[in-house]
C-alpha cells in the first residue's frame, strides 16, 4: 500500500507530536520523523506543515543565532497546539482502533 496519501493526512499530528516534548528547527523536525519511522516524509512537506501549524495559531516560533552558519527558526507548541495535539490525538487513537477491528475481524491484520 502507498503511505502516501496516509501521511498526507497526519503529518499535522505527527509535527505536533514530535514537538510535544522539545522544541525544533525544520531539518530537526524532520530528522526525529524518519527516526520514529516516516521514512517518506518530504522536506517540502515538513516545511509546508510547519508555517500552516503557525498560521493556524498552533505553534510558536522563535530564532537562534548561529556562529557556523545560518540562524535556525525554531519551532515551539504553544498552549493551542498542545490542546489541538491531545483532541487530535483521541480522534487518532479511535479511528486507528476501528481499522484494527475491522481488520481483525477480517483476518487481515498480521
Amino acid at each position: 500500500m502507498d503511505t502516501t496519501q496516509l501521511l498526507k493526512g497526519v503529518l499535522d499530528l505527527a509535527v505536533l507530536a514530535v514537538l510535544r516534548d522539545s522544541d525544533g528547527y525544520g531539518y530537526d523536525i524532520m530528522r526525529r520523523l524518519r527516526e520514529a519511522g516516516l521514512d517518506e516524509v518530504g522536506d517540502a512537506s515538513v516545511y509546508g506543515t510547519l508555517r500552516r501549524l503557525f498560521g493556524a495559531g498552533l505553534l510558536t516560533t522563535y530564532v537562534v543565532p548561529s556562529e557556523a552558519g545560518p540562524h535556525r527558526k525554531y519551532y515551539s507548541l504553544n498552549k493551542a497546539g498542545r490542546e489541538h495535539l491531545a483532541r487530535s490525538g483521541k480522534v487518532w487513537r479511535s479511528f486507528a482502533h476501528t481499522m484494527n477491528s475491522l481488520l481483525e475481524d477480517r483476518g487481515i491484520a498480521a
